[in-house]
């Protein structure tokens, strides 16, 4: 968002050079009706821009941010069936070595 506002600042000073640069420049007629209209016009395309773009880009990133929660979670959840799959197979060969030797009494 800090580059698209650093984008219309600029934008907007390469206009008013522009505008300078006209042979029948003055400062006055910056302010006339049409000129005006102008300026407002540009201002307003660009904060609709903006909008859609900032719209756009949170949207991205609050995807981003939920697949990585579902990452992290099934990474948890990985884990947490490996460690079961561990102690099962622990457990197994427990009784299997105990069926194996059984004690005299």
């Amino acid at each position: 968002m800090k580059n698209l506002t650093f984008i219309g600042v600029l934008l907007l000073a390469l206009a008013f050079l522009l505008y300078y640069m006209l042979p029948q420049f003055s400062f006055v007629k910056l302010f006339e009706p049409i000129n005006l209209m102008g300026i407002l016009a540009g201002i307003g395309i660009g904060l609709i821009i903006g909008g859609i773009v900032g719209y756009v880009s949170k949207g991205t990133a609050l995807r981003e941010e939920q697949k990585r929660k579902e990452l992290i979670q099934l990474r948890k959840e990985k884990e947490d069936l490996e460690r079961q799959a561990a102690e099962l197979a622990r457990q197994q060969t427990i009784q299997n070595t105990s069926n194996e030797n059984p004690q005299n009494f």
